[in-house]
Parts: structure tokens; C-alpha cells; sequence
């Protein structure tokens, strides 16, 4: 005593919150938290308030049974400002857990990789060079993590693990990953695929501490089987932005390969090819 935040629903300030404040300073004579998050409430698909005489309640434990308990939290925390009201949808529970599925399946494809290439069980060092998207990935995972730390600090949940999300599914699965692949399958450059080993998992480590207040579960699992430095992913090093992970040449150039590919799959689309 005293903590440091309090996380509520709006519902009960003056029923429970006020009357601890009063409580606090009465019996120890200080303020009993120095913020208070308030949070909407959960609501069902028409936008009612759930209860008993309505018989709209959502059993939580069924949602995990069916869809995981990361898949509840990640639906809950996304796509909602604090303090506002959101209503549930069994679609949204659905959504997050195919992100925890891809997650998932993009863990095992490094980690498959990881074992064909490492001997006797070594680690693969830091590489001397990084190819452009290596650099292209690590600066935008640096970048992220500035974003997000800040908007961590400031109680901007839902921007936060946003951005996770979109870094993670897009810019990581669909594009680096993707990217990276021939050099892990055809390339005969040992250079070149222990960078993009590397950058891979490393890149990966770090979004999954970045994810990790969000979906502690999944998160843990696979930490724990990707790396050994650290014994469990609760309490390891939360990320630092760092400038010399700035690779701000790299980051356009890629950016514009982006951009040409999208361009030529609008026309293939555009022209049914």
C-alpha cells in the first residue's frame, strides 16, 4: 500500500473506487492508488448489457474451452478505446485465435528451420553482414518497440497490441518470412542464410515479449522452446529501442519493393491473369 494503478469498469466509481479513496485516506492517510483505468463493459451482439432475465450472458470458461484463453484476452483488448462499451461477437474470438494460429505456425517453420541448419546444438552467432531486408525487418521491429512502450506507458492498450498484431501477421509472416525463404531453401550463401536465421528468430523473440501481456500463454510456449538464455518469457528483459537498429535507407528501399509487388498483383488481379 499504496499501489500504483487500478483497472475498473466505469459502473462502480462510486460504489467501490470512491469509497476506497475516502476508506484510504481515513485508515492510512494517503491515497490508496495513483491511476485508475477505467474500462467499458462487455456487451452482447445488439449492444444489451448482459444478465440473468435476459439470458444473454457469455459463460467465459466456454470460450477458452472452445477457442483459448489468449484467443478472449486478445478480442477483448483490441479494436475498443478505454472507458467504451464493446460489444461481443464469437467472429472477433474466431479472428484472434487464427492470429494465434499463425504465430504459431510461423514459430515452428523458424524453429524447423533453426534445427536443419545449427550443428551439435549451437547457437548461431550474430552475423558479421545483414542483407537489406534483414536490416528492413530489424528497423521496423525497433521502431515498433519505441510505439509501443509509449503507448503501454500512456494505458493505449488496444493502439498497442494493434500494432503488434499488424507487425507480427504483415510485415513479419507475409512479407519477411516470404522474402527470406529462397535463402533458406535454394541459397548456397552460408553468410546469407545464418543472417536470416538469425534475424528471424531474434526478430521473433522480441515480438513475442512485445505480444506477451496480451497473450501470456502462447507466447510463453514458444519463447521457451526457441531460446534457453532466458528461463521464462514473464520475466525477461522487456525490448529497448535502439538507434543503431535504425536502418532508415533500408527500410524505403524495401518499402518500395512492397509497393511495385502490390502494384503487379492489382494488375494480375485487375486483368484475371
Amino acid at each position: 500500500y499504496p499501489t500504483d494503478v487500478l483497472v475498473t469498469g466505469y459502473d462502480i466509481i462510486f460504489f467501490w473506487v470512491i469509497r476506497m479513496i475516502f476508506s484510504g485516506y481515513e485508515q492510512m492517510g494517503e491515497r490508496p492508488f495513483k491511476t485508475v483505468l477505467f474500462h467499458g463493459l462487455v456487451r452482447d451482439s445488439q449492444g444489451r448489457k448482459m444478465s440473468k432475465s435476459l439470458g444473454n450472458g457469455i459463460d467465459p470458461l466456454e470460450i477458452i474451452d472452445q477457442y483459448g484463453a489468449d484467443a478472449l484476452r486478445l478480442m477483448l483488448i483490441t479494436g475498443n478505446a478505454p472507458g467504451n462499451d464493446m460489444r461481443f461477437y464469437y467472429e472477433r474470438v474466431e479472428a484472434a485465435r487464427n492470429f494465434a494460429n499463425k504465430v504459431w505456425n510461423a514459430s515452428r517453420f523458424i524453429m524447423m528451420n533453426m534445427s536443419s541448419f545449427t550443428e551439435d546444438g549451437k547457437e548461431i552467432t550474430e552475423p558479421e553482414a545483414f542483407e537489406p531486408v534483414d536490416k528492413w525487418i530489424i528497423s521496423r521491429l525497433n521502431r515498433l518497440t519505441g510505439e509501443v512502450t509509449e503507448n503501454m506507458d500512456s494505458f493505449e492498450l488496444g493502439i498497442a497490441v494493434q500494432k503488434v498484431y499488424d507487425f507480427i501477421w504483415d510485415e513479419f509472416c507475409d512479407w519477411y518470412i516470404e522474402m527470406v525463404k529462397p535463402r533458406l531453401y535454394n541459397s548456397d550463401d552460408e553468410a546469407s542464410k545464418r543472417a536470416a536465421l538469425w534475424t528471424l528468430k531474434h526478430v521473433l523473440i522480441d515480438a513475442l515479449k512485445l505480444l506477451h501481456p496480451y497473450m501470456p500463454f502462447i507466447t510463453e510456449e514458444i519463447f521457451c522452446s526457441l531460446q534457453s538464455e532466458e528461463e521464462s518469457i514473464m520475466i525477461s528483459s522487456w525490448p529497448v529501442c535502439r538507434a543503431e537498429r535504425n536502418f532508415a535507407v533500408e527500410e524505403r528501399a524495401i518499402e518500395t519493393i512492397k509497393e511495385a509487388v502490390r502494384g503487379i498483383r492489382n494488375v494480375r488481379a485487375s486483368m484475371n491473369v
